[in-house]
């Protein structure tokens, strides 16, 4: 346990490195900046500081009150244009981060094999790309320039302190470690703390998807109010544990604040005492004279204000570091990407036939799935049947080009299936799966997405085919309805209708089929099946997995994955 935390925390620092070096060169420019913007305090205490010893002593000025004045003001917008430079130089920054990051996100998932094991669902892959990425923003924004302006400015004033007290530099030097130190007991707690809260998020956001998708069956089975006290439970769970991070954000800032305080007033009890004459020890110069002992007192509070600052940002750093870290558990996960990439605009010429050869997939529980040697012609309609687990999904997913094939081979119209082919394969084909999927767009939108044009001639016609016809009518909005991602408002049965209307609108003459009655009632099942072998009537190649021996009595051949081979 105690080498794989060290080792956790490693990865994770890496990741978050990884994150910001194509930006380094800009983030690094904002925090020197920055750090120009807080050293600038120091010549504006020095004109404060010799004006107030003037008015104290009488004694004229090295700069009059007018010069003096203008001085400050003109270091004091230099001050505010540096960091306003800084902070928008920043902002630019952070944002080129998390958008390079979304986009990598969002194109590694978009590749990735439908059998990849462990796969995370859509709404934690959602939240982890439009919420949680956002974290990444206040530490670039404050972190990062207030850990710049931690280890510059207090050495500065520390090293000028010391020019004209060692009292005064012995005290900063005594306080100011203890922060530090504090702070990174405080920050591995707030680690943890915020990668909890991560978790929380995403697991509040799938609890959400999964309820919506389910929502019809919730209501018929009354079970409204059980997922209502679920949702109260996440989101109670959830509070706790922002409330745990606030907790401790606000501990760190309380403990930082008496450091602080304890160091400002020591300082300014040595230099009052100094200047009464009561202390005649701790100066270079003897007695300690007003502008002196001004100056460290207006340098003192600016000594702590970096270490204020980064611990105000501290919780900043341990969001990014949960963020980092589960980007990183993320691409650490096993995963396959879907073939192809590279060759879009190759086409697949040739008859629609199927054959497979010595093909075998490895589970990911370690089984070895050996697969019959397939001979599939073009148009001819074939059922797989087969066990729970036998592989009939696999192997419809290997032939559809959505996985990589480790062990033997497929060839697809006579030709291999492989990056060079498998853009060209999926346009000719279609695809029903067990839950379909609309995008978010019109049903008219997801209807004709493989066509090339608009007809609505083909398309009413597809509908009638599909005996989907009567579904769209009893749409609110028709063909302009939006259905949502998991076709709310449709049931199952209706929505695998509309997907074969949208295989028969794309003249796929290919179809795979994925237990398409798959509980259903024997007349919705019945109205799929007419669908189905509607397509195949077109001339297309019909492969369905299936446990449904009536629909599998319909189509000219079976092949049962346990006994063929």
């Amino acid at each position: 346990m105690s080498d794989t935390v060290p080792d956790a925390n490693i990865q994770v620092a890496h990741r978050l490195e990884q994150m910001l070096q194509p930006e380094r060169s800009r983030l690094r420019l904002a925090s020197w900046l920055s750090v120009a913007a807080a050293l600038l305090w120091i010549p504006q205490a020095a004109c404060v500081a010799q004006l107030i010893a003037a008015l104290v002593e009488g004694s004229p000025a090295f700069l009059g009150p007018w010069s003096a004045s203008a001085l400050f003001l003109a270091l004091g917008l230099a001050k505010a244009g540096i960091a306003r430079l800084s902070g928008g130089i920043a902002f630019a920054a952070s944002q080129a981060v998390i958008s390079r990051e979304r986009e990598i996100l969002l194109a590694a998932q978009s590749r990735q094999s439908p059998l990849t094991a462990s796969q995370r669902s859509s709404a934690e892959i959602a939240a982890l790309a439009a919420d949680k990425l956002e974290l990444v923003a206040p530490y670039i924004l404050r972190y990062a320039p207030a850990m710049a302006r931690t280890r510059t400015v207090p050495l500065v004033i520390l090293a000028i302190a010391m020019v004209f007290s060692w009292t005064v530099a012995f005290i900063l030097l005594i306080a100011g470690p203890l922060i530090p130190i504090f702070m990174v007991l405080v920050g591995m707690a707030a680690q943890s703390a915020s990668e909890r809260q991560m978790q929380e998020i995403g697991g509040m956001n799938a609890l959400l998807a999964e309820r919506i998708r389910a929502l019809t069956d919730l209501r018929l089975l009354d079970a409204v109010d059980r997922t209502i006290a679920d949702f109260s439970t996440a989101a109670d769970r959830l509070r706790r544990q922002t409330m745990e991070v606030l907790r401790i954000a606000f501990l760190s800032s309380t403990v930082l604040e008496l450091f602080a305080a304890l160091g400002v007033a020591m300082t300014a009890v040595y230099v009052g005492f100094a200047l009464l004459g009561e202390l005649r020890f701790g100066a270079w110069t003897t007695p300690l004279t007003v502008a002196e002992g001004v100056f460290l007192l207006l340098l003192a509070p600016d000594f702590f204000q970096p270490m204020r600052e980064l611990a105000a940002a501290w919780h900043d750093r341990a969001a990014a570091q949960a963020v980092a870290g589960e980007l990183a558990d993320l691409e650490a996960a096993a995963k396959l990407e879907v073939p192809g990439g590279g060759f879009a605009g190759r086409t697949l010429a040739g008859p629609a036939s199927v054959e497979t050869r010595a093909l075998s997939w490895t589970t990911p529980a370690g089984r070895l799935i050996r697969f019959p040697d397939l001979s599939i012609a073009a148009g001819e309609r074939i059922a797989i049947t087969g066990r729970s687990g036998s592989g009939k999904s696999t192997l419809l997913a290997l032939l559809a080009g959505l996985a990589p094939c480790p062990d033997g081979e497929i060839r697809l119209a006579g030709e291999l299936l492989d990056d060079r082919t498998a853009d060209a394969w999926r346009t000719r084909l279609g695809w029903i799966g067990q839950a379909p999927h609309f995008f978010n767009g019109s049903l008219r939108a997801n209807l004709i997405i493989s066509g090339n044009t608009r007809d609505d001639d083909r398309l009413e016609n597809a509908l009638a085919l599909a005996s989907a016809d009567q579904i769209v009518q009893t749409l609110p909005g028709g063909l302009d309805t939006r259905l949502g991602e998991t076709g709310h408002g449709v049931s199952g049965g209706e929505a695998r209708r509309l997907m074969i209307a949208r295989a028969l609108y794309s003249d796929a003459d290919i179809v795979l089929a994925d237990e398409p009655t798959s509980d259903l009632d024997r007349k919705t099942a019945s109205a799929v099946t007419d669908g189905l072998l509607a397509l195949s009537a077109r001339g297309a190649t019909l492969i369905v997995a299936t446990h449904d021996l009536q629909l599998a009595r319909r189509l000219d051949r079976i092949i049962d994955l346990e006994t063929a081979g």
